[in-house]
């Protein structure tokens, strides 16, 4: 029997009510298959542990996440600690310190999601973002300079390596070959004329190796424009790190809401273990009240299970979530009903099947 170890951070909020029932559901896949299982460990790293030891997780926290498989996180945020601590001390280290730098979204109407947009059908709003996650906008460079003086400036740095824009690029054109399906790299060329320049440019290199791949290019403001009034122009997706983390929240915004959002940051080489999340932050405001919708969570839980080579059962996952917004009887508040997350998530497992061999 093969075993998956999987480190769990529950975090902050909402985050271990929606994690919870996540694992409730990777169990009950391994249940029906028989053939694998999961072995989780949990962590109380968050800002819970950052109010009580003055740091977000132990010192030695890469090391000791080194040794499992895959990372699971709830959220990551709560009143009190700063963002910029709670994001760069915990989720951030482990994007960077494990060398995730691919974060995978995808931006899909499931069958019974509700979508905001009039006349767009369900094969409309079909598409994966692949966003380059350990550099560029958020590589955090720069500098404060005349701190509350009248001349105060600061600067904030983006860098684009060769290495690093290179290898996003090669891995969304490997995908769209893999899938069939048209490539659209988006930039902002006109006014960042350095970054967004020097993407483009590798953009176009490495597209010459690709001649089978159908591809665009679009300025990041016009491609949000086409993601509300033509999301059909968009099959796979590459960006920036902070186009990316822009442009998919307003993609769940179009394809069922934030409580759909998932989220997967991958190291390809597997020399690190990657990290699955829902991307809908903690919600403090309904944590402990069981108001939190799971099924992003139960979504990024799918995208481990594909991470592991179980694709049949990450489709069975998601199957089982599109038959639950179908039939409409369990939902939490924020999508118009009034289930609890723990019911979403019983009604989740009893849904799920296995995979037709």
């Amino acid at each position: 029997m093969t075993i998956y170890k999987v480190a769990v951070i529950p975090g902050d909020g909402i985050g271990p009510e929606v994690i919870a029932e996540g694992i409730k559901v990777l169990n009950r896949a391994a249940e029906l298959d028989g053939r694998f299982r999961f072995e989780f460990t949990h962590f109380p790293w968050g800002c819970e542990y950052y109010a009580n030891n003055g740091k977000m997780m132990d010192d030695d926290g890469l090391e000791q996440l080194s040794r499992f498989q895959a990372i699971y996180l709830g959220a990551v945020g709560y009143p009190g600690v700063p963002d910029h601590i709670s994001l760069w001390d915990l989720l951030l280290k482990i994007r960077k310190g494990f060398d995730q730098y691919v974060n995978l979204r995808p931006i899909t109407l499931l069958k019974g999601a509700p979508c905001p947009l009039h006349n767009v059908s369900r094969e409309q709003i079909d598409m994966l973002v692949i966003r380059e996650n350990t550099e560029g906008e958020y590589a955090g460079a720069g500098d404060w300079l005349f701190p509350g003086q009248e001349h105060e400036v600061v600067l904030q740095t983006g860098v684009f390596s060769r290495k690093g824009t290179e290898r996003i690029i090669r891995y969304a054109y490997e995908v769209a070959r893999a899938t069939g399906k048209t490539l659209t790299s988006i930039s902002k060329a006109n006014a960042l004329n350095y970054s967004m320049v020097f993407w483009d440019q590798i953009f176009a290199e490495v597209g010459k190796e690709y001649p089978d791949v159908q591809t665009t290019s679009y300025l990041v403001d016009a491609a949000s424009m086409f993601f509300v009034k033509q999301p059909e122009r968009f099959q796979i997706v590459v960006t920036s790190n902070l186009f990316g983390d822009i442009l998919t929240d307003l993609g769940a915004a179009i394809a069922g809401g934030m409580g759909l959002a998932a989220g997967a940051n991958i190291n390809p080489e597997r020399t690190y273990p990657s990290m699955f999340e829902p991307i809908h932050g903690s919600a403090p405001d309904i944590a402990g009240k069981g108001l939190a919708n799971p099924l992003a969570a139960v979504w990024s839980a799918s995208q481990m299970l594909d991470f592991f080579g179980q694709e049949e059962w990450g489709k069975a996952v998601l199957q089982a979530i599109e038959d639950m917004l179908v039939e409409a009887d369990t939902l939490t508040p924020d999508m118009g009903g009034t289930a609890s997350t723990r019911e979403v998530g019983d009604k989740v497992t009893s849904l799920l099947r296995s995979p037709v061999k």
